[in-house]
């Protein structure tokens, strides 16, 4: 379910999606049905499963330290520096883009921050529920 998730652009519609569809997954391990009326909270005590949106924010934020390491010119970080110049813009709000949830968490000089690996896995934990809370 979550293959991929690394390089998915969260909003808040994709992200209680996936929460609605683990939750249905965790009732049918546990042989529940809706009109059980079993709390959420008392069904992930029960399997132990942690919640979707975190794991996938952990990954993405494993990922971004990796990409913004990255030395040599690969195509990797060519995609996430990239910014679409030509042509017009269609109407409405710009697409979120997979970059925007670290730089409104960490700001423009996320990626000299990620540099030292020790101090990006350690601010990791509270920045990630910081950036689920605000996707």
């Amino acid at each position: 379910m979550t293959y991929g998730c690394q390089t998915w652009s969260m909003t808040k519609a994709v992200g209680q999606k996936l929460r609605v569809a683990q939750r249905a997954m965790e009732r049918k391990m546990l042989g529940l049905k809706l009109t059980d009326k079993i709390s959420c909270k008392a069904i992930r005590n029960k399997t132990q499963v942690s919640d979707i949106a975190q794991y996938i924010a952990k990954q993405k934020w494993k990922w971004a330290g990796h990409v913004a390491r990255l030395q040599d010119n690969r195509w990797t970080l060519k995609v996430t520096e990239w910014q679409p110049r030509n042509g017009k813009r269609s109407r409405g709000r710009q697409a979120r883009r997979w970059r925007d949830d670290i730089v409104r968490t960490m700001g423009n000089t996320w990626t000299r921050e990620a540099k030292d690996k020790e101090e990006w896995r350690r601010g990791a934990e509270g920045l990630i529920l910081q950036w689920m809370d605000g996707a």
